[in-house]
């Protein structure tokens, strides 16, 4: 008795998950890029901020004579 055993096609599913995974890594390598070649975080700046603002004063109350 001879069992025919058909293998047809095994292996297409790893090519789609090879894809999405070498995508990962070369999204990761950009970020890394930007984070560590530039100097990691951004340098300070120092913001002076001077607000002035006019003289306000209230309307005269009518008085209750």
């Amino acid at each position: 008795m001879a069992d025919n055993i058909n293998n047809t096609g095994s292996g297409g599913g790893n090519a789609g998950l090879a894809f999405i995974v070498g995508g990962i890594v070369v999204v990761l390598a950009i970020v890394a890029y930007f984070v560590f070649a530039r100097g990691g975080a951004p340098e300070t700046k120092d913001v002076n901020v001077d607000v002035n603002l006019p003289e306000v004063s209230a309307p005269a109350v009518p008085s209750a004579n």
